[in-house]
């Protein structure tokens, strides 16, 4: 009966730990050496907890490089966006939507009413730097903060599925800024 009270506090520390390590924030150093974390989602652009609905807190508040390029930048690099949807970009490390990319989204949610068949995928992309578990996380948030914003304009969530793919598909190899900046985004993909 020891040996089980003992094994019980063994498993009971080892989950502790291992949760601890789990919800560290990861740091990711910019090219100008500066640090700075993701904040949680729901989170203000200044790390604090947001109100935790869908208000200023997760979908805006940030402004910033948010502009979407034209329907035939859509099909440039390796992504494909549905023709009548613009892409949504994204300032390095950050999630949070510009008011660019809420005026871009208001179209896009006018597309989507305009075709109430459609299921769209929602895919959240960043460029290179950070760890790979990192960018996706990240990836995910700005997918999310599309996903939410677009149900606040009326499309109905169903008709959106979110995925990250992290820095997996960049648009832009060529490993300047600019090509990050091309690289932080959203894109939407027909989900058939």
């Amino acid at each position: 009966m020891k040996g089980c009270s003992g094994f019980k506090v063994f498993i009971v520390l080892a989950l502790t730990a291992l949760v601890a390590t789990a919800c560290a924030k990861k740091p990711i150093v910019d090219q100008g050496g500066a640090t700075g974390t993701m904040p949680g989602i729901g989170a203000t652009a200044t790390g604090t907890p947001g109100a935790g609905g869908i208000g200023e807190e997760a979908v805006g508040g940030q402004e910033g490089f948010g502009a979407a390029g034209s329907q035939a930048e859509g099909f440039q690099g390796t992504g494909m966006t549905v023709p009548g949807l613009e892409r949504v970009f994204f300032d390095f490390d950050r999630y949070l939507l510009s008011s660019e990319a809420r005026e871009i989204l208001s179209r896009n949610a006018a597309f989507l009413k305009a075709h109430p068949d459609m299921k769209i995928i929602v895919e959240g992309h960043c460029d290179e730097r950070g760890s790979d578990e990192y960018n996706l996380a990240l990836g995910e948030r700005r997918a999310r903060a599309v996903e939410n914003y677009l149900v606040t304009l009326g499309i109905p969530a169903f008709r959106l599925r979110v995925i990250s793919y992290g820095e997996e598909i960049p648009l832009d190899r060529s490993g300047t800024d600019a090509a990050h900046a091309r690289n932080r985004r959203v894109d939407f993909k027909e989900d058939r």
